[in-house]
């Protein structure tokens, strides 16, 4: 189990934003993702586990000098799409 307080939606969606602003990489938010997405012992809503699913693997590339695989566009797009999920 990690040490920490298992992060809700408002940390989830913090990581987009970071993201998206620049504030933090790629491969940091996919390790920070996958460490909670890789502990047994945690129970995850659904919407979080879909959420770190999209996080964890944010900085896969189209190869070894690619683009990333989803461009900021569609982080953008799973951004809106989690703030419209979590509205309802």
């Amino acid at each position: 189990m990690i040490a920490g307080n298992q992060p809700g939606l408002d940390e989830i969606e913090a990581h987009f934003v970071a993201l998206l602003d620049g504030r933090t990489s790629r491969d940091a938010v996919d390790q920070w993702a996958a460490r909670w997405l890789t502990d047994d012992q945690l129970s995850w809503d659904e919407l979080s586990l879909w959420a770190l699913g999209l996080l964890c693997g944010i900085d896969l590339r189209q190869g070894p000098d690619g683009a990333y695989l989803h461009d900021d566009g569609q982080v953008r797009d799973w951004l809106d799409e989690l703030r419209s999920r979590r509205a309802r």
